[in-house]
């Protein structure tokens, strides 16, 4: 089934191989298609996720991560040798454009324009999320039985 993509393309009958190179080039069009229509600027559309929560600066609503854009991704320097990527997307809800870059140096996102980061914190002994030493985690029992009794006494980083 996988394999009847790969070989039923139509090849017109006036087609020449060794004057047009390719079926792209036959059909003047590109392998990316409408995402490739500026690529002479060096910009390529993607799909882009939302790797956090943001408020927008043009409509103040609320967009959430996971939110996802067609978004013009474009090359604008780098960090050693990593490139730093800037993406451009207009916000669903308003007219305002959101400007994110890549950060390699923090392996994050930073919003260049357009968007407020939305600071989320939490302290996990206000929630009592911390266990003492006094408490242990059943689970973390098991986990520490089950490898004592698959490799004996020796722990494996002694091995």
């Amino acid at each position: 089934m996988g394999e009847r993509k790969g070989v039923n393309k139509y090849y017109p009958p006036d087609f020449n191989p060794e004057k047009h190179g390719s079926l792209n080039r036959y059909h003047n069009s590109h392998p990316l298609r409408e995402r490739a229509r500026k690529l002479s600027q060096g910009i390529l559309i993607i799909r882009f996720e939302m790797p956090y929560n943001i408020w927008c600066d043009g409509c103040k609503n609320h967009i959430g991560m996971g939110v996802r854009y067609n978004a013009e991704k474009k090359k604008v320097g780098n960090y050693y040798t990593t490139p730093i990527y800037r993406f451009r997307m207009k916000c669903h809800l308003c007219v305002n454009y959101i400007e994110m870059q890549t950060d390699p140096a923090n392996c994050d996102y930073v919003i260049v324009s357009g968007a407020q980061r939305k600071e989320e914190r939490w302290d996990m002994a206000d929630n009592e999320q911390v266990l003492t030493t006094g408490e242990r985690h059943p689970l973390t029992c098991l986990g520490a039985l089950a490898l004592s009794l698959r490799w004996g006494p020796q722990s494996p980083a002694e091995l």
